[in-house]
C-alpha cells in the first residue's frame, strides 16, 4: 500500500521582489531540470521563472518522489535530454491536470527529502527550486507520515539581498584564481632539508598559471605573487573581487608517518571525512593568528542562511571539480587512497564560486620532496591540474 507525506521548502532566502502568489505563477515557466550527486546525496534543481508554490511527497512499490507544483509551459531552450544520476533513476513530467504540474522522480532506492529551498535569481541563472535526496531504509521510508497539509506558500520576501560582490561582468573567458598556500611569516611545512612550503607552493602556482594561460579561455590571477603574508579572509576575498569562477589553493604539508606520500583533493564539508583531514584543517585555519590575527570564530559569512545556501550549491560544484581533478592527477601522480576528502578549510567556505584545496604532497617525505621541487615534477602536476580545469568548464552546466 501506497505510503505519502508532505515536505516543506525551507524558503528563507531573501528574494530581489516582491512576487504575489498570482502574479508569481502567471510569470513561472519551466525552464529545465538539473541533477548533481555529493557523496550520499542527489540534488535535484528545477530551474524556474519565478518562484512558485510546491509540495512534495513519496511512493512506495516502486519508491517515487513526486513534485507538484503550479500548471507551467516550458520555455525555449528547454533540454529535454538531462541523464538522471545518484538516487534518481529516471524522471518524468507533464501537466496532471488543469493548474497542476506534476514531476515524478523514480528512485533507485528507499530516499527522503532532506531539504528543499529556493535559490533566487543570479547572473543567468533563473530561482532554482533545490530538493536534495538522501538514502534511507525501506523501513525509514514507510514509517513517513501520510497526513495531508496545505500547500507551502510562494515566498514572499522583500527586503533585498546582502550584496556579497559587485555583480559579475559578463567576459569571454573564465576566471581562475590560484592560491598559492602560506608564505611570508608564515612558511607553511619546513622538510629535512630546509624546503619551505611557501617557496614550493608559489612556484608550482606560477607554473600552473602559465600552463592555464597558454589556453586563450582562461584568465588566472595569484592571490600572492611574491613572499608575502596574506590572510585567509583576504584570500578568498581577492577571488570574490575578482568574480572567480574556479578557487584552487595548493599546499604540501607534512604529516608524522614519513613514508606516507602522495597528493589529496579537499573539498569543503562542516565535517571532516577523517580525523587527518580535521587536524590538518585546524592547522591551514590557525594561519592567520601567526600575524597576529586570531579570527578563530569570524564565521559572518557562513552563518546567514542565504550565504549557507549559496554554499552549498558552490559545494556541488566543487566535489564535482574534484571528481574530475583525482583521476587526472592519478595519471602521472601518486596519490592517495581516497583521495577526495572533506574538510572545513576556511579558504574553501566562500559562496560565490567553487573551491578545492590540493596537497600536492608531503615534503616530510623524500620522494615527495624531489619531485614537488623538481621542473618536470610541478610541470606534471600543473598539467594535470590543468586538464582538470578543460574536463570541468567543457561539461559544467551554468
Amino acid at each position: 500500500m501506497c505510503r505519502r507525506f508532505l515536505l516543506y521548502g525551507a524558503v528563507v532566502l531573501f528574494f530581489t521582489a516582491f512576487f504575489p502568489a498570482s502574479e508569481a505563477e502567471a510569470e513561472a515557466g519551466l525552464k529545465g531540470f538539473r541533477m548533481g550527486v555529493h557523496g550520499d546525496r542527489t540534488r535535484f534543481v528545477v530551474d524556474l521563472g519565478a518562484a512558485v508554490e510546491y509540495r512534495v511527497f513519496t511512493l512506495s512499490d516502486p519508491y517515487r518522489l513526486v513534485i507538484d507544483l503550479p500548471e507551467l509551459t516550458k520555455e525555449a531552450g528547454f533540454d529535454e535530454s538531462v541523464p538522471a544520476v545518484g538516487l534518481i533513476r529516471n524522471y518524468r513530467y507533464g501537466l496532471f491536470r488543469s493548474g497542476n504540474f506534476r514531476v515524478v522522480l523514480d528512485l533507485r532506492r528507499p530516499a527522503r527529502l532532506t531539504r528543499s529551498f529556493f535559490l533566487p535569481p543570479s547572473g543567468d541563472a533563473p530561482f532554482r527550486l533545490v530538493l536534495d535526496l538522501n538514502p534511507v531504509d525501506r523501513e525509514t521510508f514507510l514509517k513517513t507520515s501520510d497526513v495531508v497539509k496545505p500547500w507551502p506558500k510562494v515566498p514572499t520576501f522583500k527586503q533585498a539581498p546582502p550584496v556579497l560582490s559587485e555583480p559579475r561582468q559578463r567576459r569571454s573567458k573564465k576566471l581562475i584564481v590560484i592560491d598559492p598556500g602560506h608564505g611570508g611569516v608564515d612558511p607553511g611545512t619546513v622538510s629535512k632539508s630546509g624546503r619551505r612550503e611557501k617557496d614550493v607552493t608559489l612556484a608550482i602556482s606560477r607554473v600552473l598559471k602559465k600552463e592555464l594561460e597558454n589556453r586563450a579561455e582562461y584568465d588566472v590571477r595569484l592571490t600572492r605573487q611574491r613572499d608575502v603574508f596574506v590572510r585567509l579572509r583576504n584570500r578568498v576575498q581577492f577571488a570574490r573581487d575578482n568574480h572567480a569562477d574556479l578557487f584552487i589553493s595548493v599546499h604540501a604539508d607534512s604529516i608524522d608517518n614519513k613514508r606516507v606520500r602522495g597528493a589529496t583533493v579537499y573539498t569543503l564539508s562542516e565535517k571532516s571525512s577523517d580525523r587527518e583531514a580535521e587536524t590538518l584543517a585546524r592547522k591551514e585555519n590557525r594561519a592567520d593568528i601567526i600575524a597576529g590575527v586570531d579570527l578563530t570564530g569570524e564565521s559572518d559569512e557562513v552563518t546567514s542562511i542565504l550565504i549557507d545556501l549559496a554554499q552549498r550549491e558552490s559545494m556541488n560544484y566543487s566535489a564535482t571539480f574534484a571528481n574530475m581533478l583525482v583521476p587526472e592527477i592519478a595519471k602521472r601522480n601518486v596519490v592517495r587512497r581516497n583521495t577526495h576528502r572533506f574538510a572545513g578549510f576556511r579558504v574553501l567556505k566562500a559562496p560565490d564560486f567553487p573551491s578545492v584545496l590540493i596537497e600536492m604532497g608531503y615534503l616530510s617525505n623524500r620522494q615527495d620532496e624531489k619531485v614537488l621541487t623538481s621542473k618536470s615534477g610541478q610541470a606534471s602536476m600543473a598539467q594535470s591540474i590543468a586538464r582538470a580545469v578543460d574536463r570541468y568548464f567543457r561539461l559544467k552546466v551554468e
